[in-house]
């Protein structure tokens, strides 16, 4: 399949003024994951980005939508790293701070094993907060951080410089 280019993947996603609150622009990636072309060219790019990596490890909720089809193209399986309480089985859980609190994200206790390599995958980097967690939670369980990809990085709030210990693949920057 041909790729498509940054610009006709980026005129799919649709600004969203003052959702979920005022003063915030959402990136809504549903136009884009819609479109055939365009989430094939998608998870083509993030699977490209992290080949030799044992298992894709997907964010809840959106990076379950992407993670799977990546870790399907890498002939991987795919570990979920869920809210809070979500999870049936013992876990290892992670808080991390948020504008207006905390959250906290579990993957189960058995999930990796030592010196699994993974990508870690979501739909939108902004603070870093939920993927600082996820790596954490990986690596307390023995795992290695191979890189990090998401489809769209909100630049200017600070997740790349949270997460720069760990490659970063973007497809979209705003």
């Amino acid at each position: 399949m041909e790729t498509m280019s940054e610009q006709a993947m980026r005129d799919l996603v649709r600004d969203v003024p003052d959702f979920p609150q005022p003063g915030i622009i959402f990136r809504d990636i549903t136009p884009l994951l819609g479109d055939g072309p365009a989430l094939h060219a998608a998870v083509d790019a993030l699977a490209r980005a992290y080949p030799d990596v044992d298992a894709v490890v997907g964010i809840e909720s959106r990076g379950f939508i992407l993670g799977a089809p990546v870790a399907y193209a890498l002939g991987v399986g795919l570990i979920l790293v869920r809210k809070e309480g979500r999870l049936p089985r013992q876990t290892e859980r992670a808080e991390y701070a948020l504008e207006y609190g905390t959250n906290t994200v579990e993957i189960h206790a058995d999930a990796l094993t030592p010196g699994q390599r993974v990508v870690i995958v979501d739909d939108v980097l902004a603070t870093g907060g939920t993927a600082a967690a996820t790596a954490e939670l990986v690596e307390r369980l023995g795992g290695a951080v191979a890189g990090i990809a998401v489809l769209i990085e909100l630049s200017g709030l600070g997740g790349r410089d949270r997460l720069a210990s760990y490659p970063l693949t973007s497809l979209l920057t705003y």
